[in-house]
This record gives structure tokens, sequence and C-alpha cells, in this order.
């Protein structure tokens, strides 16, 4: 296995842990290429502030979390306002939705009991799951992550639901350079490889590609000699939803299970995730 990259050359778009996922790489045979695909992430104050407030003097009927980060911030800012008693006690009484094991993890590390869980840590997975209860004219507050989930805030308006929407940070794009050499090695053909640990990583090249006429050679070069890679099932999902018909990704969102998923996949152990429409 740890040879199973050899040559292979892997653009990571990631800005947490590229360094430690490039030596990964390294360690498995191949060449990492440190192309960020997004940009600082920044704490959003005021929007959560004003959530945080809303939250506590209105408590809604469903509470949705969607990553074990964005709960910690949301705690971690309850407490500077002087509020996070309050709010443990909210969602101690709350219905509890949760996506993705770290989410879980996380609401469990704070005695905070998960009424609705995602069956494959998706957005479809938590749908499916939620399903099963009546949500109309039900008030609900939605915990995302930088980006807006459009799909998920449609379904439950759909369902009659009330949804609030608070985003504990906000991404911001790369410098406009790191996204063209990214564009030009995967249209060209220069990696073999690109892998995606989060949506927005998705959304900003598709928009820079799209802002250079340039979309549709890119999803052909996905499609054909560079293997998109995604850390798990969501990320996959929003390259789907982007036009790349081929993903590969772990059963497990890890990154390190992301590079042996694509080292199984050279190997002929593994398959690629299509796209249902494809």
């Amino acid at each position: 296995m740890a040879r199973r990259l050899e040559g292979k050359r892997v653009a990571l778009t990631g800005p947490r842990r590229s360094q430690e996922l490039g030596k990964l790489v390294e360690n498995m045979g191949g060449v990492p290429l440190y192309r960020p695909a997004q940009g600082t992430v920044i704490l959003d104050d005021l929007d959560l502030r004003n959530g945080i407030i809303s939250w506590v003097n209105s408590p809604p009927d469903w509470s949705i979390f969607t990553t074990g980060v964005g709960l910690e911030a949301l705690f971690d800012l309850a407490e500077d306002m002087g509020v996070a008693g309050q709010l443990w006690d909210i969602l101690r009484e709350n219905n509890i939705a949760a996506r993705g094991y770290k989410t879980a993890n996380a609401l469990k590390k704070r005695q905070l009991t998960i009424k609705v869980r995602d069956d494959d840590g998706s957005t479809e997975g938590l749908i499916r799951e939620l399903s099963a209860y009546d949500l109309n004219n039900k008030t609900v507050m939605l915990q995302l992550y930088g980006d807006p989930n459009p799909r998920l805030v449609s379904w439950l308006e759909e369902q009659g639901a009330t949804c609030k929407q608070i985003l504990p940070y906000r991404h911001i794009a790369p410098p406009e350079e790191a996204l063209e050499q990214l564009l030009w090695d995967i249209t060209e053909g220069r990696v073999d490889a690109v892998t995606f640990t989060s949506g927005p990583q998705v959304r900003f090249l598709m928009e820079h590609a799209t802002k250079k006429s340039k979309l549709d050679e890119l999803i052909q070069a996905l499609e054909g000699t560079v293997i998109a890679v995604a850390v798990g099932k969501v990320t996959a999902q929003g390259l789907f939803e982007a036009g790349v018909p081929r993903v590969v990704a772990p059963k497990e969102e890890r990154m390190g299970s992301m590079m042996v998923e694509l080292a199984r996949y050279y190997a002929g152990e593994a398959k690629a995730m299509v796209a249902e429409n494809k």
C-alpha cells in the first residue's frame, strides 16, 4: 500500500492540514502539489451573536447541526456572551438533528441527546431520517459551516417549517492566481488527481472556471485523465452537483482514508462513485 501512488501528481486544494496530507502523499510514493482553492476562514461575529441571541430568546422546535466545528464555535461565543448555560439548557430540551459523525461526537461530549441522525453522513441521509417527523409549522435553527445548504433549506420549507440559518464561519476565495494555477494544472493534465476536503473548494474552482469560460474543459478533464477525490460523501455530492461525473471517496470521512481510497482505486481494488444521472 505504501507505494501505490508511485509517481502520481496529486493536487491538494485544502488549506487545513495540507502539509500533513502532502507528507502522506509522499510516503505513498506520490508527488503533492499545494493548490489552495479556499482562502481564509473567518468567524462572522455579528451574525453569530445575533443568531445566538435569537436561539436563546426564541427557542426553536428543532435545532439541526451539520458540523462539530460549528457547534464548538457557537458555544465558544455563547460563553463569551455569558449565555452558554442558557443555550445548553435550551438544547437539552430541544429536538436535535445531526449530520456526520464528528457533529454527533461533539454533541455527545456536551451531553446533548440526538433525536435524528443521518444514515450515511450526507444531507440526503439527514433528510431521509427527518422525513419521519412532522415539521409543519415548526421552527428550525440550522447551523451550517461557511456555505449555505439550499437543498436542506428548501426541503425544510417544503415541509412547512420556518428555517433560520446560522453560519459561524465564512469562506473566502483564495487569490485568483491560485485558482488559475489549479485550473491550468487540471485542464492541461499536469496532475493525475485533485483532492477536495470541503464544498467551498469545489464552488470557488467552478466559479473561476465559469468566469474564464473553461467550465466544460474542466469537467471533461475530470471525466478523463484527472481523478476528482473527495474527503467524504458530502463533498462528493457537491462535486456531483457541480457536474463532475466521477469521484473517488472513502466511506469514512477522514483525510488519510481519502488517500488510501485513491491508492486502492489506482490498484483496481476500489471503484469510483458515479453521478446518478450518468
